[in-house]
C-alpha cells in the first residue's frame, strides 16, 4: 500500500478500550494502532457494563480502502495479553518447556508481550553473559515479544547494574528456598542491598514473598500437610518485611503470586500511605480452591499454595479494590516425571502450574460469574502488567515512548502497538491435551469446561499464525 492508506483496518461491535467498551475501527500502520475510530455512539459504554453490540450495525463510517478485518459478531477485539510471570527455562532445562513452545501457546491464549524470569534456565539470569545467553536461545524462535527479568542472588551484587544496563527488565529474589541450588535466596542483608541498588537504577524488585521462619515441616505427602506447611502467615510476614524496605529505601517492590488475602490490609494501608509496592495473583488461585485437590493430583501444586475457597474470594475483591493490580501465569512446567501424578507426595512433587495458553479463558470464566467484564480483564491481564514493566504509554511516530523506550503495550489506543485478540467469550470449550501447544501437556485444568475462546492474535497488526517467528527481544529503556 502506499500514500495515508493503513496496512490494515479491524472493524469490531466490541472494541475494548481504555474508557470502556466500543464499537469501532482500529486502523493499524507501521505495527502500531495510527487511530482509534468510534463506529456508532449508541454502542459506548463504560468500563463493568457489557455491550450488546455488533459489528456492521448502522452508524458506521466507511473505513480508507486497503486490508479490512471485519470480526465476527459473536467476537471482541481486546489488546494482547502482558504475561510478566512466565518460566521459560531456556537454555539449560528446554526439556521442561523452551522459547518455542511457551511462546506458541502464549499466543495461543492470547498473550503477545512476555517477560521471561531469570530461573529455571541453566544458567540462572544472574549475570550480563547469562543474558545474552537467553537472548541467543530466543533469538528467531518466538510467536510474541519476549523481554527479560534479571535476578537478584547473594552472589550477583556487583552484577546487578551491568544487567540493568543491558535492558533487564527489573530483578527477581527469593525469601525462601527457590527449588533449584543455582538460585538461593537473599538474607536481610542481601534484600536491603538489592532494594538500595533498585532504587539508585530506578528500576524494579520483584519478590517470591514466603518468609522461611514460618514455614514448617511437611509431615506426609498429602496435600493438607503441604499446604500446613507453607501458611498464610508466611506470605504476611515477608509482605511486611518488603515494605518496611519499600519505605525505608523509596525502591519500587511487587509481590509476586500472592495467595494469601490475609496480606492484603497490609498492602492496601501501605499503597495508601504512599509506599511503592504492587501485587500480582495467578488465575489458580482465582479458579482453584484447596478443597477441590485430591490424593495424587500433584499437578495442582505450587508455591505459594492453592488456598480455600474463601481465601479466593477475598483474592477477588482484592482485585476488585485495585489492590492486587495484576494477573498474570506464573506458567512453571516440568516433565510430567517431576510432578509424580499418582504417587500422592506432594512433599516431593515440582511446585508449578502449567498455564500461560489457558490464563485469559480461565479468568474470564471466573470473572464473567462475579459480575466482571472484560474490560476489567483487560485492565488485570493487559494494562497491569504493561505498566509493571514500563511497556504503557504510546510510542512511535506522533507520541512519546513509554518508560521502557518501547511502543506501548497493553491497551487499544492510538499510538500503541498493535497487538490485538479476536476473542469469543461466549464459546465453551474443553481443556484437552491436544489442544496445548507448551512442551508438556500436565495442567490442572485438564478435563475442565472454560468459556471464552482465543480465535485470533495479531503482534504488530501481523496475524501470528502466519508468522511464527515474528517476536521480538524487548530491552528495557531501548527502543
Amino acid at each position: 500500500m502506499s500514500g495515508d492508506l493503513p496496512d490494515l483496518v479491524i472493524r469490531a461491535g466490541r472494541v475494548v478500550t481504555p474508557t470502556g467498551i466500543i464499537e469501532a475501527e482500529i486502523e493499524i500502520r507501521e505495527g502500531l494502532i495510527s487511530t482509534v475510530r468510534k463506529l456508532n455512539d449508541r454502542a459506548e459504554m463504560p468500563a463493568g457494563q457489557r455491550s450488546s453490540s455488533t459489528a456492521g450495525s448502522s452508524g458506521s463510517v466507511s473505513p480508507p480502502a486497503g486490508a479490512v478485518i471485519d470480526l465476527a459478531t459473536d467476537e471482541v477485539l481486546m489488546p494482547g495479553l502482558v504475561d510478566t510471570h512466565v518460566h521459560i527455562n531456556e537454555p539449560g532445562r528446554t526439556h521442561w518447556e523452551g522459547f518455542a513452545t511457551a511462546t506458541a501457546a502464549a499466543a495461543a491464549g492470547g498473550v503477545t508481550t512476555l517477560i521471561d524470569m531469570p530461573l529455571n534456565s541453566i544458567p540462572p539470569t544472574t549475570d550480563v553473559a547469562a543474558l545474552e545467553a537467553k537472548r541467543q536461545a530466543a533469538a528467531g524462535n518466538c510467536a510474541v515479544d519476549v523481554g527479560f527479568w534479571a535476578g537478584a542472588v547473594p552472589a550477583n551484587s556487583a552484577d546487578r547494574r551491568g544487567l540493568h544496563e543491558a535492558g533487564a527488565f527489573g530483578f527477581k529474589c527469593f525469601l525462601v528456598d527457590s527449588g533449584v541450588h543455582e538460585f538461593p535466596p537473599l538474607d536481610d542483608e542481601g534484600l536491603m542491598t538489592a532494594l538500595r541498588q533498585v532504587a539508585e537504577f530506578g528500576s524494579l524488585l520483584v519478590v517470591h514473598a514466603e518468609d522461611p521462619a514460618c514455614l514448617v515441616p511437611a509431615g506426609g505427602g498429602s496435600y493438607a500437610e503441604f499446604l500446613r506447611s507453607r501458611p498464610p502467615a508466611a506470605e504476611v510476614a515477608a509482605v511486611a518485611r518488603l515494605i518496611d524496605g519499600a519505605r525505608g529505601t523509596g525502591a519500587r517492590v511487587h509481590v509476586l503470586h500472592l495467595s494469601s488475602a490475609a496480606a492484603v490490609p497490609l498492602l492496601a494501608a501501605a499503597q495508601a500511605d504512599g509506599v511503592p509496592i504492587t501485587a500480582e495473583t495467578c488465575p489458580h488461585y482465582l479458579a482453584l480452591a484447596a478443597e477441590e485437590v485430591r490424593p495424587g493430583q500433584t499437578q495442582f501444586k505450587c508455591c505459594p499454595p492453592i488456598r480455600e475457597a474463601a481465601n479466593r474470594e477475598r483474592l477477588w475483591a482484592a482485585l476488585a479494590e485495585g489492590v492486587i493490580g495484576c494477573v498474570v501465569s506464573d506458567h512453571s512446567p516440568c516433565p510430567p516425571e517431576l510432578k509424580g501424578v499418582g504417587t500422592s507426595d506432594f512433599a516431593a512433587a515440582w511446585g508449578g502450574i502449567s498455564s500461560v495458553q489457558l490464563g485469559l479463558p480461565v479468568v474470564w470464566d471466573q470473572a464473567a460469574k462475579r459480575g466482571h467484564d472484560l474490560a476489567d480483564v483487560a485492565r488485570w491481564m493487559a494494562d497491569g502488567p504493561a505498566r509493571l514493566a514500563g511497556l504503557a504509554g504510546p510510542g512511535g511516530p506522533g507520541g512519546p515512548a513509554g518508560s521502557s523506550g518501547l511502543a506501548g503495550k497493553g491497551a487499544i489506543a492510538e499510538g500503541y502497538a498493535a497487538d490485538l485478540v479476536a476473542f469469543a467469550p461466549a464459546e465453551e470449550f474443553v481443556v484437552e491435551a491436544d489442544r496445548l501447544l507448551t512442551r508438556h501437556k500436565l495442567t490442572p485444568y485438564l478435563g475442565r469446561r472454560l468459556r471464552g475462546v482465543v480465535r485470533r492474535t495479531w503482534l504488530g497488526g501481523v496475524d501470528v499464525s502466519t508468522d511464527r517467528g515474528a517476536g521480538k527481544l524487548l530491552r528495557a529503556g531501548q527502543p
